[in-house]
């Protein structure tokens, strides 16, 4: 069991992690300078800002995903459970925790959750 401690050491490094992220996403926004196709000069400056918007989306799309995962993790501190793992119940090894402080899983469930989903070739 983590102790209160710990608990907030990990709090901090979700909130700060999440700070990152939005700030990052933030300063992304302002660089995006040409978003009117009919203002570019030709069609390579509109491809390659169609490369540049497909860019941003992809990378919004994932920073938007960890910020859920930060949250889920935040709502896990407040309600006792962040440390314990989904699948089995089982403590989180504070390793783990220090390296991926949003993994929902105990490295044994992650490890066989990998091996089924190459099973299953996703």
């Amino acid at each position: 069991m983590l102790t209160h401690e710990q608990l907030d050491h990990f709090k901090q490094l979700l909130l700060a992690e999440k700070k990152k992220i939005v700030e990052k996403v933030d300063q992304l926004k302002r660089g995006d300078i040409h978003t009117n196709r009919e203002d570019l000069m030709d069609e390579a400056d509109a491809a390659s800002v169609e490369v540049d918007h497909n860019f941003l989306f992809r990378i919004r799309g994932r920073e938007a995903h960890l910020i859920k995962k930060i949250d889920e993790s935040l709502v896990k501190i407040e309600m006792g459970t962040y440390g314990i793992c989904d699948a089995c119940g089982e403590e989180i090894s504070l390793g783990r925790l220090e390296a991926r402080p949003v993994a929902p899983l105990c490295i044994t469930c992650k490890e066989e959750q990998e091996k089924l989903e190459k099973r299953q070739g996703k």
